[in-house]
């Protein structure tokens, strides 16, 4: 019990550098609390204790580097402006002395990489790379997805084909030809031959390239969908996900077709003899579908693990947790049991150990834990009141590497022995501005209320300091986007809502109550919460938990009932318009970022839909209640929007303003969904307080900036 204390004790520590005393908070801007660094893409070298990640710090993104044993940390890369590109899936060559990355976001469908800054010479994505000693970057080729090969080849993706590069030599890369759209470059071990899926619409192949020979063959070829293609340790053998053929009449689109099972199965191919078989099959029933919260964020669907066995994720059970069985075949093993979702996961150098982090035992925060590929117990590496994600083990197969914040302290990444965490090690603690207020900050408050259909949701509070006995507060509900997210006990793991959570800090400290609200089809509460039925454009059940939610601020003695406001981003934001369209009795206001107001028109893959499910989905939107909508609203769109079409605002306020709604708006010529200026983020969070402040509360902050009326 001793060393258990202990553990939780330097752990708080170390997130926090001490207890901030009672009674210490101070006023703090918003700048203070919005620009401190943001680490993301930590990623470790093949052998020994080299380390690389990013931080994103007042726009300026770049790469930094550790190694062990010191793990001093120095800047690698020397990008010096907020110039709205961003850097990503970063790679180690085998010898661990160079570091490839992208840097720039991808094309939409006109061919037109984000260009934030309207730069007229235009912007690029393009592969990188720098040397481990320092130096200038130098450019690959335009493209993504690099992956370097053993013998230093670099393969990527560029306009749906795979071409490669030679990284000791600046020649002209080489195309590797092939019919259809074709992504996950994967070597071999030994850097013979490459893998990729290769998709032709409605059907896709794993396909192998020879590197010697330079011929391309295709595994076990069908009318169904494989991909996501994993070696055998050996390299004599390939594992991949394949998913059935659907009839061109099946309805399709996420937020408005019926909830129907996607089943899939895992193949194993063998390279010598040229055939393949399944090795597993999902079960017919909607827990069985395919895991595509898995693919999305950072863990992957399916790996090679160590004596053979293949590791995959599923929902079978009603969670997400990782199974594993032979590549022979045979009754699948669940690693990972408890009603809690594992969300990221890594492997240890020789594929025997998984480090993942999961809400098990705290369902509103992320911890780490370990277990074996052959099962067993597993073991819980973090512990105390912190957040820690992103799992890295490094090539020396000893240390762990993570990201962690809490409730005062941003993300900053950590190192430790993997068979003693708590003496983990803080990186790079010089690069969070001396002025960071962490001890102005509130520590969250969890509470779990019942929906207005009595469903348990689970909300955070921001309660403001100083608070008077008797006092009425204005309030505010902060609604996250997905709408799989989670909103957590602390500061985020994803850029977008460390940013949100800054905002809803600083409103804290102005005066206001703060609601965070994990509605209904957000993720952390199991495949039933998430797939809620009629949820979006199917019904807009999720609406029932906004409502419960300004409920339960209207009752509480510290809120004056008269302002409560709504904000949020994407789907955050059609959930605000949603609250003010429909309820501009109980919210005074309402700040929406980027948010869809009717589901019929922004259902991107839609089609083969009914009538009546299309007319339920504008039923379930915003615009069709604009004529009860009395509430202000504040709108913040950047026009160059590749998740929400920036139409959806534009056709929003067209429709409010003969209504004589109170609109304005801050739009972003040329900027995408997930802002990539953070001038940007700063201007829309200052405006969303300057509007917060005169819609409910009457009063203008001197030198605010205004939003356009």
């Amino acid at each position: 019990m001793k060393s258990r204390v202990l553990l939780i004790f330097s752990l708080v520590l170390l997130l926090t550098g001490g207890a901030p005393r009672a009674g210490a908070q101070k006023p703090f801007t918003l700048e203070q609390v919005l620009r401190a660094p943001f680490p993301e893409n930590l990623t470790a070298a093949r052998a020994g204790s080299r380390l690389a990640w990013t931080f994103a710090q007042e726009g300026r993104r770049n790469i930094w580097v550790a190694e062990g044993p010191e793990f001093a940390a120095r800047q690698l890369t020397k990008y010096r402006e907020d110039d709205g590109q961003e850097i990503a899936e970063l790679a180690f060559s085998a010898d661990g002395d160079t570091i490839v990355y992208v840097r720039g976001g991808e094309k939409n469908a006109a061919g037109q990489a984000p260009n934030p800054t309207s730069n007229p010479a235009g912007a690029e994505q393009a592969v990188w790379a720098v040397r481990w000693s320092g130096g200038e970057a130098r450019r690959i080729d335009a493209g993504n997805s690099p992956q370097v090969s053993a013998r230093g080849v670099v393969a990527y993706a560029k306009d749906g084909q795979i071409w490669l590069a030679v990284l000791a030599r600046e020649e002209k890369p080489q195309q590797v030809a092939a019919r259809g759209r074709n992504t996950e470059p994967r070597w071999s071990p030994d850097g013979s031959q490459l893998a990729f899926t290769s998709s032709r619409g409605d059907h896709s192949f794993v396909a192998v390239y020879d590197a010697a020979a330079r011929t391309v063959r295709y595994l076990a070829p069908s009318v169904d969908s494989d991909g996501d293609p994993q070696w055998s340790g050996d390299g004599k053998r390939i594992a991949f996900v394949r998913r059935p053929a659907v009839s061109r009449d099946t309805p399709e689109g996420y937020f408005i077709a019926p909830d129907v099972a996607h089943p899939w199965s895992i193949w194993v191919a063998d390279l010598a003899g040229g055939g393949a078989q399944e090795v597993w099959r999902s079960a017919a029933a909607a827990e069985g579908s395919f895991p595509y919260m898995a693919r999305d964020t950072g863990g992957g669907v399916l790996h090679w693990g160590a004596e053979n066995r293949l590791v995959f994720a599923s929902e079978q059970d009603g969670w997400q947790h990782l199974y594993a069985i032979s590549a022979e075949g045979g009754a699948a093993q669940l690693l990972t049991p408890g009603n809690c979702e594992v969300e990221q996961w890594a492997f240890s150098p020789d594929r025997a150990t998984i480090v993942f982090s999961s809400n098990c035992e705290d369902v509103d925060r992320r911890h780490l834990w370990r277990v074996g590929v052959a099962g067993g117990q597993p073991q819980r590496v973090t512990i105390g009141e912190g957040i820690e994600w992103s799992p890295t083990l490094l090539g020396d197969g000893k240390t762990l590497a993570y990201l962690a914040s809490d409730a005062r302290w941003p993300g900053r990444p950590f190192v430790a022995s993997l068979d003693a965490p708590g003496k983990a090690r803080q990186l790079a603690a010089e690069t969070l501005p001396a002025d960071f207020p962490a001890a102005s900050l509130v520590v969250l408050r969890p509470a779990v209320i019942p929906s207005t259909d009595g469903l348990p949701i689970h909300v955070q509070l921001f309660l403001p300091p100083g608070a008077k006995a008797g006092e009425k507060r204005p309030a505010v509900v902060f609604m996250h986007g997905g709408s799989m997210r989670q909103m957590l006990l602390g500061w985020h793991y994803m850029y977008y809502y460390a940013n949100a959570y800054a905002l809803n800090q600083y409103l804290a400290s102005r005066g206001y109550v703060v609601l965070s609200l994990n509605y209904r089809s957000g993720v952390g509460y199991g495949r039933a919460f998430r797939e809620a039925p009629g949820r979006a454009g199917r019904g807009a059940s999720e609406y029932q938990d906004v409502v419960a939610a300004g409920l339960y601020l209207r009752a509480r003695e510290d809120v004056d009932s008269r302002r409560i406001g709504l904000w949020g981003g994407s789907y955050g934001g059609y959930l605000t318009a949603l609250g003010l369209a429909r309820n501009s009795d109980l919210f005074a206001a309402g700040v929406d970022l980027h948010g869809v107001h009717d589901w019929p028109t922004d259902n991107w893959d839609g089609k083969n839909i009914p009538p009546e499910l299309t007319r339920l989905a504008h039923e379930s939107s915003p615009v069709s209640a604009v004529n009860t909508w009395r509430s202000p609203v504040l709108f913040v769109h950047g026009d160059d929007d590749r998740n929400v079409m920036f139409t959806q605002t534009v056709d929003l306020v067209a429709r409010l303003r003969p209504r004589g709604v109170h609109v304005e708006q801050l739009i972003f010529p040329d900027e995408v969904h997930d802002f990539l200026l953070y001038r940007h983020w700063a201007e829309a969070y200052r405006a969303a307080a300057d509007f917060f402040e005169r819609e409910m509360r009457g009063a203008e902050p001197p030198g605010a900036p205004k939003a356009m009326r």
